[in-house]
């Protein structure tokens, strides 16, 4: 890759370049430069999170852990050391080239939601998914149903629990391609039933893509199978 647009540059599925891995090299963020960082298996060390692999980080409060997510989205730069795409440093990375990462690579569920709370359930949904035509519609109403949602469908995304709320957004988020997904503490406010169920849906949808799962916890962490556990 030579120039500033070259990752991904495909408009399909089948054609789009994929992200086979993300390695974080020293990164660090700036607020914490010059204290005495305790022990982590993430700040100021290499690490490469894989394709395919499901990825659990646990923090307690004011770890940095929703910084983490926000420095390989490209949300924010405020960090030392450096952030890789398949070997290639994201700093090198144009507007453009971030957009179509953010369209074809990598999914992001912050821990804000980040819903319209004005829309309805399935309007908060369509509005992503009409955008990717990524799912289709049985698929969406199936996990609406697994979620235990599903009569919450036509209901004001603003009016339904914190924990509708994370269960919405989970499905909203499975709604593109990605090689990688990020979810900020996805399942705070869920109960361990839905939070089995939201680990089996997002699962599911990232063996379908072949894809990574990195999610945060600070004490109710989603409950995937054979997740590698880092502390920051």
């Amino acid at each position: 890759m030579h120039n500033n647009d070259a990752l991904p540059s495909a408009h399909t599925a089948a054609e789009r370049e994929h992200i086979e891995r993300i390695t974080l090299c020293d990164m660090l963020p700036k607020v914490f430069a010059g204290e005495n960082i305790p022990h982590s298996e993430i700040w100021l060390t290499r690490l490469t999170f894989e394709r395919g692999h499901h990825y659990l980080i646990e923090a307690p409060s004011g770890g940095g852990k929703s910084s983490l997510m926000a420095y390989i989205y490209g949300a924010r730069r405020d960090y030392e050391g450096t952030l890789l795409f398949n070997d290639r440093p994201a700093a090198d990375l144009s507007i453009s080239s971030w957009q179509r990462i953010r369209r074809q690579n990598i999914a992001f569920l912050p821990q804000e939601l980040d819903l319209f709370p004005e829309l309805s359930c399935i309007e908060n949904i369509r509005l992503k998914n009409n955008l990717t035509g990524h799912q289709p519609e049985e698929r969406i109403d199936e996990w609406l149903e697994r979620l235990g949602i599903a009569f919450r469908r036509d209901y004001p995304a603003g009016k339904m629990s914190i924990g509708q709320q994370q269960r919405l957004a989970i499905i909203r988020a499975l709604c593109m391609p990605f090689d990688f997904i990020l979810l900020d503490e996805p399942v705070s406010h869920l109960d361990s039933a839905n939070n089995l169920i939201a680990a089996e849906i997002i699962s599911e949808e990232a063996l379908r893509q072949g894809a990574a799962v990195i999610s945060t916890s600070v004490g109710n962490p989603l409950l995937l199978h054979s997740a590698e556990n880092l502390k920051l």
